[in-house]
C-alpha cells in the first residue's frame, strides 16, 4: 500500500462531549494518525479534551456551542446539534477544502448536514456494537407494528428479529410503556447514515453480528478494539477525571489474581441504599477490592458519606476506595482476577482484551445487551440476581473469585484475551478492516 504519510490527508472528527463517546473518538484519532493522516479533533467547550494530552493532533473548539450540560441526556444532544452547526461550518470554511472527509459520532447528525452542504464525505461512527445498533432497529420496527406497549408476560422472551439471547427487558428503552414520539425521532436520526460514505466501529468481528450492514449498504469498517490499535499512551490519556494513580501501588501489593475491581462508569448514578448495599455484598465477600466511585454518581451525595461510617471502616480494611481509576491500567494488572462493571461497551472491552471476567450490573443502552452476550454468549461474564440487594452482590463475587464455578468463566476470559489478540495482528480480521480504511479514506481525497 502506498505510504500515506506521503501525502498527509487531514481528516475531521466531531465527538460527543460523553466519556464514553469521546474515548474512543480519540483513539481513532491516534489510529488514524499512525496511519499517516493529520488529524482535527472539533469539538463542544463542555468536556472538551485536553489538547495537552495529543499533542500529535489540532484541536478546534466549537465557539458559541455547548458550554455546559443539561440534566437531560437527550436535550444536551439536541442542543449541541442545534448549537454546533453554525460553528462546524465556519471551520470548515476557513479550511478551505483542506479536510478529505469528516468522521463523526452517530449522535451527531447536524455534522452530516453540515457536511452534505459543503460537499465534503463524512464517515459514520459507532463507537458500540453492531447488535446494539441492530435493537434499535427492532424498536422502530415494534413501534410502526404498533406492538409496543408490551405486556409485563412477555418481556423475558426474546426479540425475534435479534440474537435469541436478547429479551424484550434487555432493549435500550422499555417496551412495556408508551414511547414518545420525540424518542422514536431521535433514534430514528442516529439510525439513519444519511448522506455517509461508509461506517466504523469500535468493535471486533469475532464479538459481533455485522448483519445490519446489508441496510446500509456502504462500506463497513470493525477496527475495534480501539484502545489496543491506538498507540498506548493516546489510549491512556482520555479520562475527563481525574485518574487516582496511587491505587496501582495498592495494586502491587496484593496477591495474584485476588482484587475484585469495581467500577460503575462515567453516568450511571445509585442512590444511597444501592450502595450500602453494594459496599455490604462486597464486604461480606471476604475479597480484597479496589473500587472507584464517581464523584455526585450517589444521588444526594457529594461522595460516600452516606456510608455508616462503621461499614466504611470495615471495607477500607478490605480495599481501597477511590474517586477514580487508570482503569485500562488497573485491569491489565495482574492482581486483578475479576471486575464488577455496568457493562458500557469501553469497559467490556478493556475487560475482555485483558482477560478479566466480569459480573454483569448493566443500568441502561446497550449495557443490557452487553451484559446478555458476556453471560450467556462468549461465557465470560457472572449474573447479578434480580435484585442488586448485598447478598446477591456477595453470592456473585463469591462465583467469580472463589467458587469452582468460577474457574471455567475465569479460563474462557483468558482464551478470549488470546483470540482478541489474533484480530490485531497482521491479516487478524481488525488489522485487515483498518488497511482497508486507510486506503478507503485516501479515495476519496481527488490526486492533486
Amino acid at each position: 500500500m502506498e505510504k500515506i504519510g506521503t501525502r498527509k490527508l487531514q481528516v475531521m472528527l466531531v465527538p460527543l462531549p460523553l466519556q464514553g463517546h469521546l474515548t474512543p473518538m480519540l483513539q481513532l484519532a491516534s489510529v488514524l494518525h499512525s496511519r499517516g493522516f493529520s488529524v482535527i479533533v472539533a469539538h463542544t467547550e463542555f468536556n472538551s479534551p485536553n489538547p495537552g494530552n495529543h499533542p500529535d493532533f489540532a484541536f478546534i473548539p466549537l465557539q458559541n456551542g455547548v458550554c455546559s450540560p443539561s440534566g437531560n441526556l437527550l436535550e444536551m444532544i439536541a442542543t449541541i446539534n442545534t448549537n454546533c452547526k453554525e460553528p462546524l461550518e465556519k471551520c470548515i470554511v476557513e479550511l478551505q477544502g483542506q479536510v478529505s472527509c469528516i468522521i463523526y459520532d452517530s449522535l451527531l447528525h447536524f455534522v452530516d448536514t453540515v457536511a452534505h452542504h459543503l460537499k465534503v464525505p463524512t464517515i459514520f461512527f459507532r463507537p458500540s456494537t453492531a447488535v446494539y445498533m441492530q435493537s434499535y432497529h427492532a424498536l422502530l420496527s415494534l413501534h410502526e407494528k404498533m406492538i409496543i406497549p408490551l405486556p409485563e408476560s412477555h418481556l423475558e422472551e426474546a426479540v425475534p428479529e435479534l440474537h435469541p439471547v436478547i429479551r424484550f427487558k434487555d432493549l435500550p428503552l422499555s417496551v412495556s410503556s408508551k414511547i414518545r414520539q420525540v424518542v422514536i425521532d431521535f433514534v430514528k436520526s442516529f439510525s439513519d447514515i444519511k448522506s455517509s460514505v461508509a461506517v466504523i466501529w469500535n468493535s471486533v468481528e469475532m464479538l459481533d453480528d455485522f448483519s445490519l450492514q446489508h441496510q446500509y449498504q456502504v462500506p463497513f469498517f470493525p477496527i475495534g478494539p480501539l484502545h489496543k490499535m491506538a498507540s498506548s499512551s493516546s489510549s491512556m490519556q482520555t479520562s475527563l477525571l481525574q485518574e487516582d494513580a496511587g491505587c496501582i501501588a495498592w495494586l502491587d501489593k496484593q496477591a495474584l489474581k485476588s482484587v475484585l475491581y469495581v467500577s460503575l462508569g462515567s453516568l450511571a448514578t445509585m442512590n444511597s441504599e444501592a450502595l450500602v448495599e453494594t459496599a455490604m455484598g462486597i464486604a461480606n465477600s471476604g475479597q480484597p477490592f479496589l473500587w472507584a466511585i464517581r464523584p455526585s454518581s450517589v444521588a444526594g451525595s457529594e461522595w460516600i458519606e452516606c456510608l455508616p461510617q462503621g461499614l466504611r471502616e470495615v471495607i477500607q480494611e478490605r480495599g481501597l476506595i477511590v474517586k477514580w481509576a487508570p482503569q485500562k491500567e488497573v485491569l491489565a494488572h495482574p492482581a486483578v482476577g475479576g471486575f464488577l462493571s455496568h457493562c458500557g461497551w469501553n469497559s467490556t472491552l478493556e475487560s475482555v482484551c485483558e482477560g478479566v471476567a466480569m459480573i454483569c450490573r448493566p443500568f441502561f443502552g446497550d449495557q443490557m445487551i452487553n451484559a446478555r452476550f458476556l453471560i450467556h454468549v462468549w461465557e465470560v461474564g457472572v449474573e447479578i440476581g434480580n435484585v442488586a440487594d448485598r447478598k446477591s452482590i456477595e453470592e456473585a463475587v463469591r462465583v467469580l473469585m472463589v467458587d469452582d464455578r468460577g474457574k471455567e468463566t475465569r479460563r474462557r476470559a483468558a482464551e478470549m484475551k488470546h483470540k482478541l489478540q489474533l484480530s490485531r495482528v497482521k491479516d487478524g480480521s481488525s488489522c485487515k478492516a483498518l488497511d482497508e480504511l486507510a486506503q478507503f479514506i485516501t479515495s476519496l481525497s481527488p490526486p492533486k
